[in-house]
């Protein structure tokens, strides 16, 4: 605390919480990348949209960054805070605001975990159903920075589908109300939309107005053994068809064996090369029997070897651990990662195209991968051998994305799905956008952050 600088804002900001401490520095400085030092020069914690406004018109007159930072829990390193900039975390901007009955609306603050907006919902008697793994620690403003997805987009759809209005501090510290919670609002550019996936590099949201949706009907949970890769998508078409699905994912053996290791339960006594939890509508009689039926038409079809539906909350929890641990259960190897997506359409093409590129180009390091394939996004985990140093596995790993971008435009994909490009993905962004789409990207950012303060290098 003894910069000038910090003095001043304390001074202009005085109901924001400042902290210095090296512990603190670290905690806020970096995202679950873990491959930048945390560096930032202070981390402040405001309390409202005006604190936020005063910290911007305060980073733009000292020419300081700022790195807004929500859960942290992405994975392209778009809230690492590395080269002296100030940390904006929104941990005391995480209340509900309201809630509109009429109209099915919830409005909170963007320091809110997502699990609290769906209880939140619940206790309401309806439910916000974008969903996936860290839902205890990510944040709405996160979720919202980075257009998150998940586990059930393949019946609700992303985050945007469901941010019926916004408040918004641009890079100039003016405070934006984009949207207002109107369902039809056809009067000129819908900015919200603009916002929305900008990963903190036009300003910050300070409020969110979110739809939620009716309580969701009882579901079961399916895992089925798959005996190799080209019949995903082939089970996928049939449950498709004969099932409501709110959720349909896949795994592999080594992604099953990470998570048995790290302590959940074998889910058959044979392994196989592939594995899918589907998450379905069961509400009656005719739902269950069709699920047997998808079951048995594919186990028929030589699609399935293996299979088990849930009969309990308790048995379907533990079905889905299978496939939501296996982040957690990598964590300590610090994998190198992929987060990419093709149309549905392409998954079949694109994955033995894939599949073939890392057997060749990873034939003695542990691949991990599974996703939503419901919806064509993959995630590729590299695990680092033992006996290589970081920057050298870093550094391989590299060259292989190289060719995975270039597969991925090949087959008119994007190499970020749901984690943004952050600083991992900028170099591989032209092969995802075109040059036109850049320099209108370019062109906005210069536009609601002229002085380029908001969270720079990331994306660009």
């Amino acid at each position: 605390m003894t910069d000038p600088r910090l003095a001043d804002l304390a001074r202009r900001a005085p109901e924001t919480r400042l902290l210095t401490e090296p512990s603190d520095l670290e905690h806020y400085g970096r995202d679950w990348t873990r491959r930048w030092t945390p560096a930032p020069l202070a981390i402040a914690l405001p309390s409202t949209a005006g604190d936020v406004q005063a910290i911007v018109r305060w980073a733009r007159e000292h020419q300081v960054a700022i790195v807004p930072s929500g859960g942290r829990t992405g994975l392209s390193g778009g809230a690492v805070a590395a080269h002296g900039e100030l940390v904006v975390a929104f941990d005391r901007m995480n209340q509900v605001l309201g809630f509109d009955p009429v109209d099915a609306t919830l409005t909170v603050g963007p320091g809110i975990a997502l699990e609290a907006v769906q209880n939140a919902a619940r206790e309401h008697g309806l439910a916000y159903p974008v969903d996936f793994a860290a839902r205890g620690s990510c944040s709405i403003g996160g979720n919202i920075a980075t257009n998150a997805g998940g586990i059930r987009v393949i019946r609700y759809g992303l985050t945007r589908q469901w941010v019926a209005g916004l408040k918004f501090v641009t890079g100039t510290g003016e405070l934006l109300e984009l949207n207002r919670g109107l369902v039809k609002n056809a009067s000129g550019y819908d900015l919200r939309h603009l916002v929305i996936g900008s990963e903190g590099t036009l300003g910050m949201v300070v409020e969110a107005t979110l739809w939620l949706a009716p309580p969701p009907p009882p579901t079961q949970v399916m895992l089925l053994a798959v005996p190799a890769m080209d019949a995903l998508m082939r089970v996928f078409a049939v449950a498709r068809v004969k099932l409501q699905l709110e959720a349909f994912e896949f795994f592999t053996d080594r992604a099953l064996e990470h998570v048995l290791a790290h302590g959940a339960q074998a889910p058959f006594d044979v392994l196989s090369p592939y594995y899918v939890v589907a998450e379905f509508d069961a509400g009656d009689e005719a739902s269950q029997a069709a699920a047997l039926d998808m079951f048995e038409a594919c186990l028929e079809a030589g699609w399935v070897t293996d299979g088990v539906i849930s009969s309990s909350d308790a048995q379907a929890a533990s079905l889905w651990r299978l496939r939501e641990g296996i982040t957690e259960s990598l964590a300590r190897y610090k994998p190198y990662k992929n987060d990419i997506s093709v149309r549905i359409g392409a998954v079949p093409a694109f994955m033995a195209d894939m599949h073939g590129l890392l057997a060749r180009e990873y034939p003695t390091f542990d691949v991990v991968w599974f996703g939503h394939i419901g919806d064509g996004n993959l995630h590729i985990n590299v695990l680092k051998p033992d006996e290589l140093d970081q920057e050298s596995f870093v550094a391989q790993c590299e060259v292989v994305t190289k060719h995975l971008a270039a597969m991925l435009h090949k087959h008119g994909g994007s190499i970020s799905a749901e984690h943004g490009i952050g600083l991992v993905k900028k170099p591989y962004l032209e092969g995802t956008r075109s040059h036109e789409e850049i320099a209108l990207m370019r062109g906005i950012k210069a536009v609601l952050d002229p002085d380029g303060i908001m969270n720079p290098g990331k994306v660009f």
